[in-house]
């Protein structure tokens, strides 16, 4: 069943998590003088315009330069700001890593950098712009926090709370709408899950990440007469929620991850990391599988790259088969 203060809407809301980002940066920018916002000529796309109109004096266009982009950051910060930058995440990330690394990461500078336009979900933008390694690269950078919210509502928390969090922080963005799955009510920690649904005793263990929460609730209904699943919104990749992942884990006795990333060194991959050591658990990986991106709609991306409910279903039966295989119960005891 659907957890508490969770919505499950069928329907995609207007919003996209780029949104939730955007009416963040405004709110801060009225509480706190010392948040600045940097942009690399994407103002609208990233929705960093209203604060860009509201607080003129705190914008700094920096154009095409992404690599400038984080280091005159890294000055801001050293200097007492709250610099956020936003960029496309194939850029930022994916064309200045070497300089967050040196200028941001080793000092440990409080930047937020927003990642916009991830996933396949970007459509006909194209391989070229459809940023599907951006949390492994990020991931891998000692003092990195990483976020990635499923709907508008968790993006504007989840920029909040960036705001007030010591060190340098990712945060994720999508630009497709996608469906408003948690309220002003549920609850958003840095680094603690969030039940999306429950099970009294689940056979498996979704655990998901970004707008694909969605879909991985479909899977849960789909499931519910035959399998029973817990769904986990993971909306921090690192910090990972590691008490309640292998909590969850033991409880199911098998395990399933969906995101829109590849499936090196994300979500999957930081589970099968903490499982390996605390409770091995039998896993089913959906994602996208060592392979780029192509043009075409959301829905279509999705489902050609194996990331619909059809897909999830099929993974949770699969893992759940391993569970309850002689062999891997001989392992188990």
């Amino acid at each position: 069943m659907v957890s508490e203060h969770i919505r499950f809407n069928v329907e995609a809301s207007t919003l996209a998590t780029r949104d939730g980002f955007g009416r963040a940066l405004v709110e801060l920018g009225e509480k706190d003088p010392r948040v600045v916002v940097l942009c690399s000529d994407v103002a609208e796309s990233t929705r960093v315009a209203d604060f860009k109109e509201k607080f003129p004096e705190r914008y700094i266009e920096l154009g095409v330069a992404e690599q400038n982009l984080v280091t005159v950051a890294a000055g801001f910060a050293n200097y007492g700001k709250i610099p956020f930058v936003a960029a496309y995440a194939v850029f930022s990330p994916g064309r200045n890593w070497e300089q967050i690394r040196t200028t941001i990461a080793i000092n440990n500078f409080p930047v937020k950098i927003a990642g916009a336009h991830a996933g396949v979900t970007v459509g006909p933008d194209g391989a070229t712009h459809q940023a599907l390694e951006d949390i492994a690269m990020m991931r891998v950078l000692p003092n990195m926090t990483i976020v990635s919210p499923c709907d508008e509502e968790e993006a504007y928390k989840a920029t909040l709370a960036a705001a007030s969090h010591e060190g340098p922080v990712y945060i994720r963005l999508s630009r497709e709408v996608s469906p408003a799955i948690t309220t002003e009510k549920t609850k958003f920690e840095i680094g603690k899950s969030v039940p999306l649904w429950t099970s009294e005793k689940p056979q498996v263990a979704i655990f998901t990440t970004g707008p694909m929460a969605h879909n991985a609730l479909l899977a849960a209904k789909e499931l519910e007469k035959d399998i029973a699943v817990s769904v986990i919104n993971i909306h921090t990749i690192k910090p990972l929620d590691i008490d309640a992942v292998v909590a969850e884990a033991k409880r199911a006795g098998a395990v399933v991850t969906v995101e829109d990333h590849q499936i090196v060194g994300c979500l999957g991959s930081t589970i099968a990391e903490v499982l390996a050591q605390c409770c091995p658990t039998p896993m089913e990986f959906v994602g996208v599988h060592d392979s780029f991106g192509q043009s075409g709609t959301p829905k279509e991306l999705i489902e050609h790259y194996g990331m619909g409910v059809s897909h999830i279903v099929a993974a949770v039966r699969k893992a759940n088969g391993r569970r309850t295989s002689s062999v891997w119960k001989i392992f188990r005891n």
